[in-house]
């Protein structure tokens, strides 16, 4: 584990980027929002990340309290990584600068790689409320837990359970929400996002 570097600046912002402000660091927390994941999934999902540079920013991580590593109890018995309640402290950082650097995204590149779950906080910022909604998507399915307080906060795949609201869009809308282009109200309203449930989540979306 290598020492952590410092700007040695007596700065808020500066002590922040001591710990987060690594290649990478970022964007695990990201994938780790989704609850506890095991390293090769956390590989699978950081296309572009080494190996080498995973396991040191995960080490570094669990020196400085914001994830940590455990074992899985039988059958499973792998370990796995999740934040600790500092690490989650981290949503709100993402959310402002997933929001700030919307404009940033543009049109897809040809060599940018995409997972359907990356746009579960950008989809967040647009929900109110508490509930557990399903999105759909050519590129996959994900769900977001809405409003929650501890837990995860979105997960790969069809919902857990049955979903207060679903949603099926495209990625090109997705997009256009994440770059602060359109809102959710109006992409239903225009028919780009398509809602079904009977919870209240989806009662608001077509109300809205």
């Amino acid at each position: 584990m290598s020492p952590r570097r410092s700007y040695d600046q007596y700065c808020s912002a500066a002590r922040a980027l001591d710990v987060v402000g690594d290649r990478w660091t970022l964007l695990i927390v990201r994938e780790l929002l989704a609850g506890p994941r095991r390293y090769t999934d956390l590989h699978a999902d950081l296309p572009g990340v080494s190996t080498d540079v995973l396991a040191s920013r995960l080490k570094d991580m669990e020196r400085d309290g914001i994830a940590t590593r455990r074992r899985l109890p039988p059958p499973g018995a792998a370990y796995v990584y999740e934040l600790t309640a500092r690490g989650r402290e981290l949503l709100p950082v993402l959310q402002a600068l997933g929001e700030w650097g919307g404009p940033e995204l543009g049109e897809r590149r040809p060599t940018d790689a995409v997972r359907a779950h990356w746009f579960a906080l950008p989809l967040l910022r647009c929900l109110e409320g508490e509930g557990l909604l399903e999105v759909r998507l050519e590129e996959g399915d994900f769900h977001l837990f809405v409003g929650a307080q501890d837990g995860p906060v979105y997960g790969d795949g069809p919902a857990p359970a049955e979903p207060d609201a679903r949603l099926v869009l495209d990625g090109d809308t997705c997009a256009a929400l994440a770059r602060g282009e359109l809102s959710l109200a109006d992409a239903v309203r225009d028919g780009r996002v398509e809602v079904s449930g009977e919870g209240t989540l989806a009662k608001v979306l077509r109300e809205a």
